[in-house]
């Protein structure tokens, strides 16, 4: 299934269901970044606003850009702060989000995008000199074992395109545009180590 479909259809259900992957997520976002916010933020994979109020509270101007039409108006309607501006986009194709942003955060989303580099171009051209770029993804360990975006729709079982990614495709791509590897991080569910992680979060910092 298409991305921009499968979550058109999963925003009725996102935010009720359980879902481990997308309250880690949080956690990692907010540890990561409790004191890294400020002036302007370009949030990429916004969704249903899992974090948009969080960043909204911390940032002169958040621009929230989702592909989904549908999970976007659910954050719509969550977020209704003034420096909250909400766009939809699709980050593998040309961005039209603005440019000198301080912080980038892309939570959960280049599972859907083949080429990280298209990615870490963009963000460093969006980007202020210096600026950071926090990305959170399912873990390639999930991956490599079968893990991967799903939820259950009217027809059962909804499966959505996703590309399989090395923690080095990310660091390579992310050296290849100019940034600095500032943190990773592995995030387990309960916090305990007894197994694979479930997530893995990056920082990074734009050329000076």
């Amino acid at each position: 299934m298409s991305v921009e479909a499968g979550y058109n259809q999963w925003a009725a259900t996102y935010d009720e269901v359980t879902n481990p992957t997308r309250d880690l997520e949080k956690k990692a976002c907010e540890s990561l970044l409790h004191d890294k916010i400020s002036g302007a933020v370009l949030e990429l994979g916004g969704g249903t606003g899992k974090n948009t109020g969080w960043l909204a509270e911390r940032s002169e101007r958040l621009v929230s850009a989702d592909i989904s039409r549908e999970m976007q108006a659910v954050a719509r309607a969550k977020v209704t702060a003034a420096n909250v501006e909400f766009l939809i986009g699709d980050v593998k194709e040309e961005w039209r989000f603005g440019t000198g942003f301080d912080v980038i955060t892309c939570s959960l989303i280049l599972e859907h995008v083949e080429d990280l580099g298209h990615i870490f171009r963009k963000a460093a051209n969006a980007l202020k000199p210096g600026g950071l770029f926090y990305i959170c993804e399912l873990h390639p360990f999930k991956q490599y074992a079968g893990s991967k975006a799903r939820f259950e729709g009217g027809n059962g079982e909804q499966v959505l395109e996703c590309y399989q990614h090395h923690v080095t495709d990310y660091t390579k791509a992310a050296v290849a545009s100019g940034f600095a590897i500032e943190d990773i991080s592995e995030w387990f569910d309960g916090g305990g180590r007894g197994e694979p992680p479930r997530l893995i979060a990056f920082l990074f910092r734009n050329k000076e």
